[in-house]
């Protein structure tokens, strides 16, 4: 590298093993930050050289790099943003700080991964899903599509790993070829992890018509876009290969969307020549991501934490909670969206039956949305008043990103 490159690449490991031994956090951002400020073009510097994968899409992204990085893992050592730094700072930093590896798995924000895109130039990038996410600042869901699309158009050398459930996945890989200018249509491996949430898919992004469903299949009734086949597919409790192999998935992580979650990571290091033989034990390594999953026993009563940040998300919560008492906190802070609105698109009807506790900034909007669900609730001003609410054993806890953060830190920042 050159030498303000190495310099800045120095300061950032520093400023971040300051942070982390300050207290400050993980120092997974500020690093970057510094190093970006001595040389703006560090990213690139340090990802020249690497075979890198690059995972983006509003929900499931920092479990899914997760397990990416562990299958891909079975080639030699891999650099990863594993606390779910997803900007260019976080990259940065964890480039950095890994040092010289071969491979690099990287998690990152969907509004930036044309710009890490263009600073990378990864080998694949694996794109997971679209929806609604932080309604007063992020873009609506067709024009994030748009972007995707259009990021893939000037960078059509570079191999997609793609959802074949989403409609507006599908439409954002495959943008056309362009002969004249010499751009070619990008090489598509398409895997189907199931999708329960439709509601943000509904009207064709190529032509505005609607996009109609039957099984597992989809369609737009006014143009040719419609579900491709696809290459890797979940099938019972394990994951189908393009020979049509079958490989048992056994993970320590909740619910079926993380099966799926696998069956992405597995494909995502297939471009890199791993064969899903040899990396499919390596996924059941992972207990925990940032958090996210993690048990933890505090005076008798067994702790999940669960993050969810918007319907879609919430959705697949509900379906990896126990049947137990589940405590609901919810903030409304800059970096979960100041717009809490979007509570009215969750279906709380999944709790009915067990005790529901709420907390959080904005705990009484959900209590309305609970209301309006018959939804039974106590509301509790802390996370320990929550732990003596509830009986011994299971306590459940689903929280949006911020309250999920609190709480996490109230655990001494359990990974």
């Amino acid at each position: 590298m050159p030498l303000r490159a190495k310099v800045a690449s120095s300061v950032s490991r520093t400023a971040a093993a300051l942070s982390r031994a300050a207290g400050r956090g993980d120092g997974s951002v500020i690093g970057g930050w510094i190093g970006l400020k001595i040389d703006p073009d560090l990213l690139a510097h340090l990802s020249a050289g690497r075979a890198i994968a690059l995972i983006s899409g509003t929900n499931g992204k920092t479990t899914t790099t997760r397990l990416a990085a562990a299958a891909v893992g079975v080639l030699g050592r891999v650099a990863t943003n594993s606390f779910g730094a997803n900007m260019p700072t976080g990259h940065t930093s964890a480039l950095a700080k890994a040092g010289s590896t071969p491979y690099a798995v990287l998690e990152v924000d969907e509004h930036y991964l044309a710009q890490v895109l263009e600073a990378t130039e990864p080998h694949v990038v694996a794109l997971l899903n679209l929806s609604r996410d932080q309604l007063d600042r992020a873009k609506e869901v067709a024009m994030m599509a748009q972007l995707w699309r259009a990021a893939l158009v000037r960078h059509a050398d570079v191999r997609v790993v793609a959802n074949a459930d989403d409609p507006m996945v599908v439409w954002a890989a495959t943008p056309p070829a362009d002969p004249a200018r010499g751009v070619n249509a990008p090489h598509v491996t398409w895997f189907s992890a199931g999708q329960r949430w439709h509601d943000d898919s509904w009207v064709c992004p190529e032509c505005g018509s609607t996009i109609q469903r039957s099984g597992e299949q989809w369609w737009c009734t006014g143009c040719p876009l419609r579900r491709p086949e696809p290459h890797w597919t979940v099938e019972d409790d394990g994951v189908l290969d393009p020979t049509g192999a079958w490989h048992k998935v056994s993970l320590q992580l909740p619910g079926k969307v993380n099966v799926g979650n696998a069956a992405t990571a597995l494909a995502v290091a297939a471009e890199f020549g791993v064969r899903p033989v040899d990396a499919v034990s390596r996924l059941g390594t992972v207990t925990s991501v940032a958090g996210r999953y993690a048990q933890v026993v505090r005076d008798g009563r067994n702790i999940r934490l669960l993050l969810a940040k918007n319907p879609a998300s919430w959705l697949e919560a509900f379906d990896m909670a126990d049947e137990a008492p589940t405590l609901l906190s919810i903030n409304a802070r800059d970096p979960d969206g100041l717009d809490t609105s979007w509570l009215f698109d969750v279906d709380f009807a999944p709790l009915r039956g067990r005790q529901v506790l709420i907390t959080g900034d904005r705990a009484y909007d959900l209590a309305v949305r609970l209301e309006i669900n018959d939804v039974p609730f106590q509301h509790v001003r802390t996370f320990d008043e929550a732990v003596r609410t509830v009986p011994p054993g299971r306590l459940e806890v689903i929280a949006n990103y911020t309250a999920f953060q609190d709480i996490r830190a109230e655990l001494d920042r359990v990974n």
